[in-house]
């Protein structure tokens, strides 16, 4: 059966239209975890900065260290607004003297607005690009066929990307489990697509993508987050290729708040993994978490896996026992379950409160 019509695609939201599987979503993820799967991302918006001064222009209104990224660098940015909340969230590759980022397909427009109204006198041209995203999952990614195909001797090192010879670069991001995306000029993605599924690779949808991006606690801008929503509660903290907000760097807009959270705070709310009844409905993304009738936190993205069941993300108040009974408020009311597994370790103390705490007993430690 041809791969057009055994498509399903996604029927709304931020990703629909593109492929939500193949017809066996399950052993898509299955796949996905034994073998090598590629998926189509394609519609993902990706902008082209060029310019001698756009490290240094982008690295003074965004919230990483990215002024001396080396040829080859792969990390994640942001941009946040003056309270310190996410605006937009982007991968960017730093490649052959050229600028490339991509983030969600919503944002595109209004990532490149902003961008092109920061500019002013500096020598940085922004441009909406051609190249595509398409991503392949699992450890058969690293067998000799695929790597051929690719044209690569190896796969490049977490956190880097190199150029291949016809057009684009192959990225690898950073993380225990192997994800590389193949990143190509638009008009060459079903050749790529085509000569990857000859050398073993599987098709799969966003479905499998989605899966695996939930297992692993990686937060998608406008579906795990909201717009009251910091980089601290999401885990969007550290330097190039562990985060996208580095704690070293001068002036961005938000860095009050990031600064303000890390030395002396804790933010309102965590990320954590939660495990929804999979018996009815399906709850949606956005809707409340209740305890006792009382909202604690809301859904993120909800995505049945291969072998946990019914998963989603979840911000949730900061401190929230995990054995809380909760349930989803929406429309569709299940019960809900935290995975302790995916609690974020206590707060280090920052330094800010350390010399706070002094003051108020004297320099004595507290009883």
């Amino acid at each position: 059966m041809a791969l057009e019509t055994a498509k399903v695609p996604v029927p709304d939201g931020p990703d629909a239209g593109a492929a939500w599987h193949y017809g066996d979503p399950l052993g898509e993820q299955r796949a996905a975890a034994d073998g090598a799967v590629i998926v189509d991302r394609s519609h993902r918006a990706v902008l082209t900065l060029t310019g001698g001064e756009r490290k240094s222009w982008l690295h003074t209104i965004s919230s990483q260290h990215v002024s001396e990224l080396p040829d080859g660098a792969v990390t994640e940015n942001l941009s946040l607004d003056g309270q310190g909340r996410i605006e937009d969230h982007w991968v960017q590759t730093e490649l052959n003297g050229r600028t490339v980022i991509d983030t969600e397909p919503a944002r595109g427009e209004a990532l490149e607005s902003f961008l092109r109204k920061m500019v002013f006198w500096s020598d940085v041209a922004i441009e909406s690009s051609d190249l595509a995203v398409l991503s392949l999952l699992g450890p058969g990614v690293a067998d000799p066929a695929v790597l051929t195909a690719l044209g690569l001797d190896a796969l490049p090192p977490e956190g880097t990307a190199v150029e291949l010879a016809d057009g684009g670069y192959v990225r690898r991001l950073p993380g225990s489990e192997v994800e590389v995306d193949l990143v190509v000029p638009r008009p060459e993605v079903t050749r790529w697509f085509d000569a990857l599924v000859a050398a073993g690779v599987r098709p799969a949808g966003l479905w499998a993508y989605e899966a695996h991006r939930v297992a692993a606690q990686r937060p998608r801008l406008g579906i795990d987050t909201d717009e009251r929503t910091i980089p601290h509660e999401v885990g969007w903290i550290g330097g190039p290729g562990v985060g996208a907000v580095h704690l070293d760097k001068g002036c961005y807009r938000g860095q009050e708040t990031v600064a303000r959270v890390h030395n002396l705070g804790k933010p309102p709310r965590m990320l954590v993994l939660v495990h929804l009844d999979g018996d009815g409905d399906r709850p949606s993304p956005g809707d409340p978490l209740l305890a006792g009738g009382r909202a604690v936190g809301r859904l993120g993205t909800v995505v049945d896996h291969v072998d946990e069941g019914v998963i989603a993300l979840a911000l949730v108040k900061r401190g929230l026992p995990v054995d809380t009974a909760l349930t989803t408020g929406g429309e569709v009311q299940v019960a809900a379950a935290i995975d302790p597994d995916s609690v974020p370790p206590a707060d280090v103390v920052g330094a800010g409160r350390l010399a706070i705490d002094r003051l108020r007993t004297g320099g004595r430690e507290e009883p």
